[in-house]
């Protein structure tokens, strides 16, 4: 058995001492560590001057950079896309409709598709349907922003959602009143729309289900965006406000009144949409007003039954 032991004994007064040496007090010391090499910390997690490179499958790349938003360019081939997106979506229902016409059975000839209610709901369906997913891929995809973020709605609390839709059938009821006090021309595109109960039913649910968010998502939403980041804020809420009675010009041909009104209702939600920084107040504003409008007609009309009397609001 060894009788060797890693702490050696030191003494105070020199070395070892023998027989007749005095008496001296012994201390213990332990072995010093044994030295290996020194380990260089990791660079912080997330610093990006010790991490310049963002880290891939194959390598490194460079961050890339956020890229600028709502810039001319974009808003040129939005509209662009737009424009042309709209007389193809007309086109390619009508040939799609002639051709399953035989089969369907359908008695109503292509020519007489103009002043057909749901032919040009269909239309406005498929319409909608790429122009949102442009939006999609334009805020997601190019943007790299969370979709309701990038597209700047934010839900009010519940106490100012009830007050923006109270405030939308206020809104109603002010129109109503003018288009009332200043008589105009009867017999619109937008009223012959409503000539069955069954067109009535469609065109409010499109009225008060589709049209409120895809119209604020177009003209409070993408459009507003791109005026107020080129003109500024003011500009927004008068560009926004004049292409949304511009698109309304088909259903209101030749009545003045009506369209003048809805330029001021164009203006009130684009001024919402300014005021709080959201396309929520203006979708809840928007729902309330076309809902307001729809449920007067019903009531008005003995449930759709009577549209003969309908008369210009």
């Amino acid at each position: 058995m060894s009788d060797e032991n890693p702490i050696k004994l030191n003494y105070e007064s020199g070395d070892a001492p023998g027989p007749d040496a005095p008496e001296s007090t012994p201390t213990l010391e332990a072995p010093e560590p044994a030295v290996g090499p020194r380990v260089q910390p990791e660079p912080p997690v997330g610093d990006h001057d010790a991490l310049p490179h963002a880290p891939t499958l194959f390598g490194s790349a460079p961050l890339q950079p956020q890229p600028e938003l709502w810039r001319a360019t974009d808003l040129l081939l939005f509209v662009g896309f737009s424009v042309i997106w709209a007389f193809l979506s007309g086109a390619l229902v009508l040939v799609a409709y002639v051709v399953l016409r035989p089969w369907m059975g359908w008695t109503t000839p292509p020519s007489a598709l103009v002043d057909n209610t749901f032919f040009g709901l269909f239309v406005q369906l498929v319409l909608y349907g790429p122009l949102l997913l442009y939006i999609i891929l334009l805020v997601v995809v190019h943007y790299r922003l969370p979709f309701w973020r990038g597209i700047h709605w934010q839900w009010p609390s519940a106490g100012n959602a009830v007050k923006l839709l109270f405030t939308g059938v206020l809104l109603a009821l002010v129109v109503a009143l003018g288009s009332a006090l200043m008589p105009d021309r009867k017999g619109f595109p937008l009223e012959k729309m409503f000539s069955s109960p069954s067109a009535a039913y469609a065109l409010g649910a499109f009225a008060v289900l589709i049209a409120p968010f895809m119209e604020e998502l177009i003209f409070r939403g993408v459009l507003f965006a791109f005026f107020e980041r080129l003109a500024g804020l003011r500009w927004a809420v008068a560009a926004s406000a004049l292409l949304f009675a511009a698109l309304h010009y088909p259903e209101y041909q030749g009545a003045w009144t009506h369209l003048g009104m809805i330029l001021f209702v164009g203006i009130v939600f684009s001024l919402a949409r300014a005021l709080t920084g959201s396309v929520a107040p203006s979708f809840l504003l928007h729902t309330a007003y076309n809902g307001t409008f729809i449920m007067a007609l019903f009531l008005g009309t003995h449930h759709f039954r009577n549209l003969q009397t309908l008369g210009g609001t």
